[in-house]
C-alpha cells in the first residue's frame, strides 16, 4: 500500500505563488505516473497536472497551463503554482499509481490517493 502525503498548502492572495509537495511512502513505486487534481467546494473532483514516470512528459489542464508545473524526485511529486486565482480555491489532491489504459494520464484511474492540502486564494 503506497501512503501519499500532501503539504505546502495555505492563504495566498491573487497573484501569489505557493508550491505543493506529496510524499509517497510504503510500498513506493518510481516507475508509475503521478498526478495532481483538485476539488473546489460543491464541484467535481478535476484533474490539474500529470507527469510521467520518467519525469520526461507532463500534461496540464487548460485553465492551469502556463501557471503551473509540475515536477518529480524518487518518491515525491511538486506543484508549483503560479499566478494564482480565486477560481484555483480548492482541496488539491495527489495521485500515484496510474492504472488507465488511456493516454495521457490526465483521468481519475489512480490507484493511490492522497487526503489533500487546501489552498486557498483571497482577491
Amino acid at each position: 500500500q503506497v501512503q501519499l502525503v500532501e503539504s505546502g498548502g495555505g492563504l495566498v492572495q491573487a497573484g501569489g505563488s505557493l508550491t505543493l509537495s506529496c510524499a509517497a511512502s510504503g510500498r513506493t513505486v518510481s516507475s508509475t505516473h503521478k498526478a495532481w487534481f483538485r476539488q473546489a467546494s460543491g464541484k467535481e473532483r478535476e484533474f490539474v497536472a500529470a507527469i510521467t514516470w520518467s519525469g520526461s512528459h507532463s500534461y496540464y489542464a487548460d485553465s492551469v497551463k502556463g501557471r503551473f508545473a509540475i515536477s518529480r524526485d524518487k518518491n515525491t511529486v511538486y506543484l508549483q503554482m503560479s499566478s494564482l486565482k480565486p477560481e484555483d480555491t480548492a482541496v488539491y489532491v495527489c495521485a500515484s499509481d496510474w492504472r488507465g489504459s488511456t493516454w495521457p494520464p490526465m483521468g481519475d484511474e489512480y490507484g493511490s490517493w492522497g487526503q489533500g492540502t487546501q489552498v486557498t486564494v483571497s482577491s
